[in-house]
């Protein structure tokens, strides 16, 4: 070992109070590392558990845990932007088109669900899975907590009478996902979503406390006057929200109008939801960055689809 590493490695050790004779001594106890041990391959391949017999279930199970990873790879690169302060143009643009190169493989994704599983197999093995729903995916809520300032979220009929000061379990109740499994004139919910909440909700309030202030548009409109008109970054901001609120959303969308909507009738969603005005983006017009964008972009949003 050359002494240049052995200062290293002493200065390492140092900084933190422990001896380095010590760890390099543990190191002729330890083992080489290998793939299928730095990856946990094995137990990576033992997660997918079918409720069925049907061969293409597995393909969907398999789908939404690669989905949740990506997810996971998502808040990473939020939560770096989130908590760099003084955060420099470049390196806000470089995060944001990492995020939407994830979006990009979950948008392009979808035909393995669209074209990659059997109609009359999927049909079988979904009826075992109610009341189970996609909505409930609470990574994918964290994106949107951590990407916008709530009321950008609040549900399209509700938003202009919500005020930006309201309390957080007000504004709660009315986000657009909620109109996936809530009466909204009795106030009554479903399974579904009460099971949701009662896995989450509490986790969502402690996740927001931090990204209240600290979400991609509330970053953005910190920054300087001047970076916030840099044209990479406006570009990449719109870029990331269409990606999201549109072609991810409308992917999704045409996946589900394959399997649902079959001879002209709508099925129901395996958590009930009313899925058709619940996922299209012209009924709930979600738009984490809504002034990058201009009056008629807003207006025809999701409609030219």
């Amino acid at each position: 070992m050359s002494s240049k590493i052995n200062d290293q490695l002493k200065e390492k050790y140092d900084s933190i109070n422990q001896d380095v004779e010590a760890h390099l001594e543990g190191l002729l106890h330890s083992k080489p590392i290998n793939y299928w041990d730095y990856i946990q391959t094995d137990a990576l391949l033992s997660l997918q558990v079918q409720r069925t017999v049907f061969p293409d279930e597995n393909v969907f199970i398999m789908y939404h845990q690669i989905s949740e990873l990506l997810f996971k790879m998502i808040l990473s690169e939020i939560e770096q932007v989130a908590k760099t302060e003084d955060i420099s143009v470049d390196i806000f643009t470089d995060k944001i088109m990492r995020v939407s190169r994830y979006f990009d493989v979950l948008t392009s994704s979808f035909s393995i669900m669209k074209d990659g599983m059997d109609i009359e197999q999927y049909n079988k093995f979904r009826t075992t899975l109610t009341p189970a729903s996609g909505f409930q995916s609470a990574q994918y809520r964290k994106i949107e907590f951590a990407s916008t300032e709530l009321i950008n979220l609040i549900d399209n009929r509700f938003r202009k009478t919500i005020n930006r000061n309201s309390s957080y379990e007000h504004a709660f109740e009315h986000l657009y996902w909620q109109a996936a499994g809530k009466d909204f004139k009795t106030g009554k919910k479903t399974y579904t979503l009460t099971a949701f909440e009662a896995r989450y909700k509490e986790e969502f309030i402690r996740f927001t406390k931090f990204y209240q202030f600290n979400n991609l548009w509330t970053k953005f409109k910190g920054l300087p006057e001047g970076a916030q008109s840099n044209e990479a970054l406006v570009k990449a901001m719109r870029h990331y929200d269409y990606t999201v609120n549109i072609k991810w959303v409308m992917a999704h969308y045409t996946t589900a109008n394959h399997y649902l909507n079959i001879g002209g009738k709508t099925a129901e969603a395996t958590g009930g939801s009313e899925w058709v005005k619940y996922m299209h983006p012209k009924y709930q017009k979600r738009i984490f960055f809504p002034d990058l964008w201009t009056e008629n972009e807003i207006a025809t949003w999701g409609t030219d689809l």
